[in-house]
């Protein structure tokens, strides 16, 4: 019952969020945004999360996720009002601002529901599952988005996301209320930092910071590209469409293949495959081929979240597991606010173009900070493979 409640709660606000994301560029675009303007009202979505996303954690861990759940459910709703009523620029930077802050509350919530009703042998499959239906989400938002903003408008289709958005708030009762053991000592900052000194933690972090700024970047700059070369804003919402569809598939099988080949291996295979489809999206404008990019782009993708999601809430104390998983979501909204600003100048200084070849240069180096351990014995268990020292923690 909470596993489902969650999957269907994650699922109805992964919809309203991509329904709109891909049409912010375009419909900022029309509203005669510059490349570097697009990139800071893409990076406005990481700016308060970046701020809050760990406090965000110790609030779960210290009233439970029920309410953070709601609060983020009832922000997205608000965050998708504005552009509907306000046609203008700033509606869209207050959009992202409210946006961004409830979807820290509900990552990391939700996340933490997963973690705390689940156990070593079932933990993948339940964080695997959750990626699946993020998956879904960036599957049928886009289209909606692309096919509501060219036949209707921009604005209709924030309010179509905002309907949406409701929905969930009806299921957030289900879950559950879990408080951790309260700490005696009040962890700083510092201490959060600190835990970074766990090397499964910092990897995943890598990782993760790595798959979610470029999902960013080519969902903030890839209407763009498609629009320059004529491609119809329902196509441009297909094209990225396919990519979540990439992400089901291959989270479908993450478990297995995980087991088979080590977590290590997986992301970082990942991570390369993902970097050559962004080196590749500029030596054609073809939608077939663009298709087919997208696709590798979400099966590389789609590997890093669930894999870092459970290895950070596996290597996390056991009262600190929301903090810990909310210091994950603060490294990826860094991420997020800083590569669209840096991009936005690549971009307005040397075309669209170098923004695909200068990120997917990135992640190819990025891969070799997850590069795969020559030492040390890994434990396997079903449907996941851990660190020893992460069983003897009772991880």
């Amino acid at each position: 019952m909470v596993l489902r409640s969650v999957l269907l709660i994650i699922l109805g606000f992964q919809v309203a969020l991509n329904l709109t994301r891909p049409i912010i560029t375009l419909y900022a675009s029309d509203m005669g945004a510059t490349t570097f303007e697009i990139g800071i009202l893409t990076a406005a979505f990481a700016f308060f999360p970046l701020i809050f996303a760990i406090q965000a954690g110790r609030i779960a861990d210290k009233i439970g996720d029920r309410l953070p759940v709601l609060f983020g459910l009832i922000g997205l709703a608000i965050g998708m009002f504005f552009p509907y009523v306000f046609h203008s620029i700033w509606a869209l930077y207050v959009s992202q601002f409210i946006v961004g802050v409830s979807n820290v509350f509900i990552a990391v919530s939700l996340q933490n529901v997963l973690g705390n009703v689940s156990n070593n042998e079932n933990r993948d499959q339940y964080f695997s599952m959750f990626g699946m239906a993020v998956a879904s989400g960036q599957l049928i938002g886009p289209i909606l988005g692309g096919y509501i903003s060219e036949h209707y408008s921009y604005s209709s289709a924030f309010l179509t996301a905002l309907f949406i958005s409701l929905a969930p708030i009806l299921l957030f009762n289900r879950i559950p209320v879990i408080l951790k053991k309260s700490v005696t000592k009040k962890e700083s900052l510092k201490s959060s930092i600190g835990l970074l000194k766990e090397p499964a933690l910092k990897k995943a972090l890598i990782s993760s910071a790595l798959v979610l700024y470029s999902k960013d970047i080519f969902i903030a700059y890839f209407p763009l590209f498609a629009k320059q070369h004529g491609i119809s804003n329902t196509t441009i919402g297909w094209i990225i469409a396919l990519q979540g569809l990439s992400m089901i598939i291959v989270r479908f099988i993450l478990p297995a293949v995980s087991k088979l080949w080590g977590r290590e291996r997986v992301l970082w295979i990942s991570i390369i495959t993902a970097g050559v489809s962004f080196l590749l999206i500029p030596i054609s404008s073809k939608v077939f081929i663009l298709c087919i990019l997208s696709c590798l782009m979400g099966f590389g993708l789609g590997c890093g979240q669930p894999i870092s999601m459970s290895t950070t809430y596996n290597a996390s104390p056991k009262n600190r597991t929301g903090e810990v998983l909310g210091l994950r979501l603060s490294s990826n909204r860094l991420s997020q606010l800083i590569a669209p600003l840096f991009f936005g100048i690549i971009g307005t200084w040397l075309g669209v173009i170098s923004v695909f070849i200068v990120s997917g240069m990135f992640l190819i180096g990025g891969s070799f900070f997850v590069k795969i351990r020559k030492k040390g014995k890994q434990v396997e268990g079903e449907g996941m493979i851990i660190e020893k020292k992460e069983v003897k923690n009772g991880y």
